[in-house]
């Protein structure tokens, strides 16, 4: 895990304690709905400065928040390990500094950015988003990043592009799973272009108001919440824009199992279970899923006339 000084981070007993309180109040106060529309941004802070708090101790449909102990200790990220709860220890000493994140392919303004950078120049947002795995468990995550599409914005795809790729770091060194031949290293993942502009599409670097941790994606990883979890590559190293469909990691080693969209749909079972409920971490009991992971306000028009029976 990233070290930071304790001065400059809150408990995460404080943290949630602070949202709460500061939830209450605004209610009372202004009546605010503050935990109503918690896939917008709550606040904004000057480029480079502390990640902002967005006051909401649940997401936009009430549901609690995950504790960090849960998030950054049942993780997937074949990188390190298939066993979830080995990730962690596997990752204590994973290298996120120094990173360079490359920008490419049909750009106007190709550019490669520190991850420093990605920091200071793009006001960093909190956003909690519900986080839906393709095995039917789910979490609800407090990122803090900035959206893709400013950072699609700046290096100005050309009239061609019309898919967005993400790699990840490729280093077997730090990545033991990546000495496994089974699986086409390194982790590649995709896009459409107009779903990478759509302002749900986050570029995370934060989790609870920390620097993201390496078992959880560090420095820098995507999340779309839509989608099922395996969409939200972690530590990407390069992005390029393109004029044909990506093939992910797993359309290559999984055809039959998994496609390109992997929008979250509980009317369209896995060839192995079915993905009409799901289990949160941290309930007993499992919950039905939501189409869309409950985001089809935002969404559902960049599919419209599609049949996602079929472009699953």
């Amino acid at each position: 895990m990233i070290n930071i000084p304790s001065s400059e981070i809150t408990p995460e007993h404080g943290y949630l304690s602070r949202r709460a309180f500061l939830k209450t109040l605004a209610i009372v106060s202004a009546g605010a709905v503050l935990a109503a529309c918690s896939v917008k941004p709550r606040a904004t802070a000057a480029p480079g400065g502390t990640p902002p708090h967005a006051g909401a101790a649940t997401d936009e449909l009430g549901d609690a928040l995950t504790p960090y102990e849960s998030i950054t200790h049942y993780n997937n990220f074949y990188e390190f390990s298939t066993d979830k709860e080995q990730v962690a220890p596997l990752s204590a000493n994973f290298k996120a500094s120094p990173w360079k994140v490359e920008v490419g392919g049909l750009v106007k303004n190709p550019r490669t950015y520190d991850i420093d950078d990605l920091r200071k120049n793009f006001t960093q947002e909190e956003r909690i988003y519900r986080h839906r795995c393709v095995e039917a468990w789910s979490m609800v995550m407090p990122w803090v990043g900035f959206p893709l599409a400013k950072l699609l914005a700046e290096v100005e795809p050309t009239s061609e592009a019309k898919f967005v790729r993400f790699e990840t770091l490729y280093d077997p060194g730090q990545f033991p799973g990546q000495n496994d031949g089974y699986y086409p290293w390194p982790y590649a993942e995709g896009l459409r272009l107009d779903e990478a502009m759509n302002d749900l599409a986050l570029l995370v670097t934060g989790l609870y108001g920390k620097d993201l941790p390496p078992q959880d994606g560090a420095p820098l990883r995507l999340a779309v919440p839509w989608k099922y979890g395996f969409k939200s590559i972690k530590s990407v190293v390069k992005i390029d824009l393109v004029d044909v469909m990506p093939v992910s990691l797993w359309m290559a080693a999984g055809p039959n199992e998994y496609g390109f969209y992997a929008n979250v749909n509980p009317a369209v079972d896995h060839p192995r279970w079915s993905q009409a409920t799901e289990r949160r971490i941290g309930e007993l009991s499992r919950r039905k899923s939501l189409m869309f992971n409950g985001y089809a306000e935002q969404v559902a028009h960049l599919y419209d006339g599609m049949d996602l029976r079929l472009n699953y």
